[in-house]
């Protein structure tokens, strides 16, 4: 795929997890991209992207923006080709869902979509969407057409109360299709990628990816995984799919992002020959009773809503359109999992520097 590097491209979320491969595939590729930032005068949260900038032949421009601010991103928009929206956290754990989830993710992308309407320049959005905007719980497989998640199928079972990340992705998603549907100057290109791993393009990176990687080597789960079943995909065949989007000429619509149908004790399994000797990698399937019982009082998160409707039900998605469409061919899990867990050591995440 050739890409034109003729004119700048904007990537919001730019120090992000997704996004940082992004623009370093970006930046390899002679582009000049525009990164809106919350502070561009933090040089500790820029370091990673000026460390890859410096030994690529693109450039990097950063501007002062604010996701939930109107007509903030018109200077790193202006005269840009290309949108990639990728901002919209990825966190477990929050204490207020509408302000800390579903704010950021919905207004965020009205407030970037509107932007490219007002932005002349601007021919392609790719949207940073998730799996989960296609399902709420694993139990919905259940009720799709050909027992397998596809890009026709949308997320009706999440809420502001149940799953409510997933819940911010959907109703994001649908707002980004309304607003690119009322207009034709541009287009909408989404990716829905599954559970992102791999190594991050900063080592100390805050997204739940890292957070769960870590707790099968920190002893966290060393009693064992609960049975869930899981998309997942290596970070870098994500960007990929985000750069093909952007530039191949007949990208369109939805796009799950998914390498391997797996589950979280074949994630456990893949490190346990290279480091279950030196950590605790967790060998043992706990059964989906005692999760049940116990899990709401260790993770609020993790209630027991979520465990019937998702422990033990399989996870099957259909990645064929992003094959055959983006032209992705994935990497091993194995190579996912264990170059990111050897960051995670290599980055003292479990106490060894």
């Amino acid at each position: 795929m050739q890409i034109d590097s003729s004119s700048p491209v904007m990537v919001t979320g730019a120090t992000g997890y997704v996004a940082g491969w992004i623009v370093k595939k970006l930046l390899e590729a002679g582009v000049t991209v525009h990164a809106p930032v919350r502070d561009p005068d933090n040089p500790e949260k820029l370091q990673y992207l000026n460390a890859i900038a410096e030994h690529a032949p693109g450039s990097i421009r950063y501007f002062k923006a604010d996701l939930l601010a109107e007509g903030s991103y018109a200077e790193a928009m202006a005269g840009c080709s290309v949108v990639f929206h990728t901002a919209s956290p990825f966190r477990t754990g929050v204490a207020d869902p509408q302000k800390e989830l579903i704010d950021p993710a919905l207004l965020g992308t009205r407030n970037v979509l509107e932007e490219a309407n007002r932005t002349p320049s601007v021919q392609r959005v790719v949207l940073t969407s998730s799996c989960v905007a296609i399902y709420g719980d694993n139990i919905d497989l259940q009720d799709t057409p050909d027992g397998m998640f596809t890009e026709e199928i949308w997320n009706t079972t999440s809420s502001l109360e149940h799953q409510p990340y997933a819940f911010s992705k959907t109703v994001a998603e649908r707002e980004a299709w309304k607003i690119a549907g009322a207009q034709d100057r541009w287009r909408l290109v989404v990716v829905n990628p599954s559970l992102v791993l791999g190594p991050g393009i900063n080592p100390h990176a805050t997204s739940a990816s890292f957070d769960l990687i870590r707790q099968f080597g920190n002893g966290a789960m060393k009693a064992g995984v609960p049975d869930f079943r899981i998309g997942a995909v290596d970070v870098r065949d994500v960007a990929e799919a985000h750069l093909a989007a952007a530039w191949l000429p007949d990208a369109e619509g939805r796009h799950i992002v998914s390498g391997h149908n797996t589950t979280f004790p074949e994630l456990a399994r893949t490190l346990i020959d290279q480091y279950g000797a030196d950590y605790p990698i967790p060998r043992r399937t706990m059964p989906k009773w005692l999760v049940w019982l116990v899990a709401p009082m260790v993770n609020k998160d993790m209630t027991r809503k979520m465990v019937s409707r998702n422990i033990g039900h399989p996870w099957i998605a259909d990645n064929a359109k992003s094959k055959e469409a983006l032209g992705i061919a994935y990497r091993p899990l194995q190579e996912s999992m264990t170059e990111f867990f050897q960051q995670l050591i290599d980055s003292g995440a479990f106490g060894e520097e």
